[in-house]
């Protein structure tokens, strides 16, 4: 991480340390507010305007999925009908902090708040252009309402092959420092390396970003050891896979965390065999959701995990044809099949004593 993120960095975490209520251990009762914060990979979010700096030819409408504007409409309304579901079983506002993942750039989210069933929330839009080759971001959408922006930055993922020395590119990591109903919150966006070449071959790319994670992380609690951080992504790995457990040290228990360590809320529902998205048959749960020990720790007041999701309803799955029960995607191959995503929704439920 170079000097002017880290400078930056700290300037924002100590801003945010400052703006921190004077902690309070939460009494018991049932009278608590809720709120939700999840992850999205919205598979290939691109606009049909060609990019000259990246590769987004494929999403042109003379490309090879003769990408054009009845098609981007069509995809924009069905991932607005999944976020506006999204956790309103517990909380009529939906999910108030949202990280997606494969978007080309700030403009195709914003033609995704302002679609009709999302535009009365009032979603605000954190983005910055990542080095990706295929032009793909992450990005950040939250309602005013509960979420307040203090700063924000882009943090890279250096990608060099420790064999061959040869410099890969990929999506930074998006931090973003601000105050979720009055209690500092810190926030990691990531769509971490994918596995093209095979687990094994690429397993280095995933450890170098979950690393980047690591430091912001280590460097918040540096400044406040109870800080509330939430990381969230498409992380082309599972909970219980070496980023994850050895280098973000992303614990399946919330119990005796170390200073040091993160709980993944995901490992269970990995382990039951539920998965965000399928392949040969099988699930994964690339997309996490993780948190840290201030917001497993009742002592620290404030805002307190309550409970995970993944968010599968039938509407979301394939009914018919070799890939029946996987997610229901926007192509199988070249086929334009009008669905959602490859991968399904994650979001997690919070709770604050009134």
């Amino acid at each position: 991480m170079n000097k002017i993120t880290l400078l930056l960095l700290h300037a924002l975490v100590l801003l945010t340390f400052l703006c921190a209520p004077k902690l309070v251990s939460a009494q018991p009762g049932n009278d608590y507010k809720v709120a939700s914060i999840g992850f999205y990979n919205l598979e290939n979010l691109f606009d049909t305007i060609d990019s000259p700096t990246t590769n987004d030819v494929d999403f042109l409408p003379n490309g090879r999925l003769m990408w054009n504007t009845a098609k981007y409409l069509s995809k924009q309304a069905n991932m607005s009908k999944v976020i506006s579901q999204l956790a309103t079983e517990l909380s009529p506002d939906g999910v108030a902090v949202l990280g997606v993942a494969e978007i080309e750039n700030r403009k195709v989210l914003e033609d995704l708040v302002a679609q009709p069933d999302l535009k009365e929330r009032n979603y605000q839009i954190v983005h910055y252009d990542s080095p990706d080759e295929r032009g793909i971001d992450v990005g950040l959408l939250y309602q005013p309402k509960y979420f307040q922006v203090l700063g924000s930055l882009s943090a890279p993922v250096p990608l060099k092959d420790p064999k061959t020395g040869v410099v890969d590119f990929t999506r930074d990591i998006l931090y973003v420092a601000g105050k979720f109903d009055g209690d500092p919150l810190h926030i990691m966006v990531g769509h971490w390396p994918s596995r093209r070449g095979g687990e094994a071959g690429s397993g280095w790319m995933r450890a170098a970003a979950a690393a980047v994670c690591k430091h912001l992380a280590d460097s918040i609690q540096t400044v406040d050891p109870d800080a509330k951080i939430v990381l969230m992504g498409d992380l082309n790995d599972d909970p219980d896979n070496k980023s994850l457990t050895q280098v973000l040290k992303a614990r399946r228990s919330a119990d005796n965390l170390k200073e040091s360590e993160l709980y993944n809320p995901m490992y269970t529902i990995y382990k039951e065999g539920n998965g965000s998205l399928a392949y040969k048959d099988s699930w994964n749960l690339f997309d996490q959701m993780i948190v840290s020990k201030g917001l497993v720790n009742k002592a620290t007041g404030g805002w307190q995990l309550y409970k995970a999701h993944v968010f599968r309803q039938p509407w979301l799955l394939q009914t018919e044809g070799a890939f029946r029960g996987y997610p229901f995607r926007t192509f199988v191959g070249d086929i334009f099949i009008n669905g959602y995503s490859d991968h399904l929704p994650v979001y997690l439920y919070f709770l604050k004593k009134k």
